[in-house]
C-alpha cells in the first residue's frame, strides 16, 4: 500500500464528504493547527508517569480527531456529520469545563504568572496548550472570513487551552518559577 497520493501534488487537499480546498485555505490552516496539537499531546502523553493523565491526554486526542472532522467538512455536507463523533458538541465543551473545575479544586494554581517547564510532561502540556490556542485563532479566523465554523468547536478549543494549563500545572507540582525574579 502507498501512502502517497499525488492528489496533493497541485497544493490541494481533501475535504470530509468531498470538495478540494488550497492547502493554504483558512480551514486547512484551521484543522492542521489541530492535528499538530494531536501530535504534541502525544509527546505530553508519552512523557508522563501519571497514568491517569495519559488516559485523559488520550481521550483529549481523540475528542480533537472530532474537532478535525468539523473543521474539514465540505460546507455542503455538515448535515452528514455526526455529534461526538464528526461534529463537536456542547457536551463535550461541558466535560472539559467539569475537568478543569476538578483539576484546580486538588491542585490550586499558583498566584502568579509561572516560568513552564519544570519537567518534560509539564513543558509539553503548555507547548499543546499554546498550539491549541494557535488552532483557535486559525478558527476564528476562519470564522471571521464568513465561513460556516460550528461555535461549539471555538468553545471547545477555548476550554481545552484552559484544561491543558491546570493539567501543566498539576504535572509540575511547585517546581515552577515564578515569572518575575524578587
Amino acid at each position: 500500500m502507498r501512502i502517497y497520493t499525488r492528489t496533493g501534488d497541485d497544493g490541494t487537499t481533501g475535504l470530509l464528504y468531498g470538495g478540494r480546498i488550497s492547502k493554504a485555505d483558512l480551514a486547512a490552516e484551521a484543522y492542521g493547527t489541530v492535528d499538530e496539537a494531536v501530535a504534541v499531546l502525544g509527546l505530553a502523553r508519552a512523557l508522563t508517569g501519571a497514568p491517569d493523565l495519559a488516559e485523559e491526554v488520550l481521550r483529549i486526542q481523540r475528542e480533537l480527531f472530532v474537532v478535525g472532522a468539523d473543521l474539514a467538512t465540505n460546507p455542503r455536507e455538515r448535515a452528514k456529520l455526526s455529534p461526538g463523533e464528526s461534529l463537536v458538541t456542547a457536551a463535550m465543551v461541558d466535560r472539559l469545563e467539569g475537568l478543569i473545575d476538578e483539576t484546580v479544586e486538588t491542585n490550586p494554581l499558583p498566584g502568579s504568572f509561572v516560568v513552564p517547564g519544570a519537567n518534560p510532561a509539564s513543558a509539553a502540556l503548555d507547548l499543546a496548550r499554546s498550539t491549541v490556542r494557535r488552532a483557535e485563532r486559525r478558527t476564528v479566523q476562519l470564522r471571521e472570513a464568513g465561513r460556516e465554523v460550528n461555535p461549539d468547536a471555538v468553545r471547545y478549543l477555548n476550554r481545552l487551552s484552559d484544561l491543558l494549563f491546570v493539567l501543566a500545572r498539576r504535572e509540575a507540582g511547585e517546581a515552577e518559577p515564578p515569572s518575575r525574579e524578587g
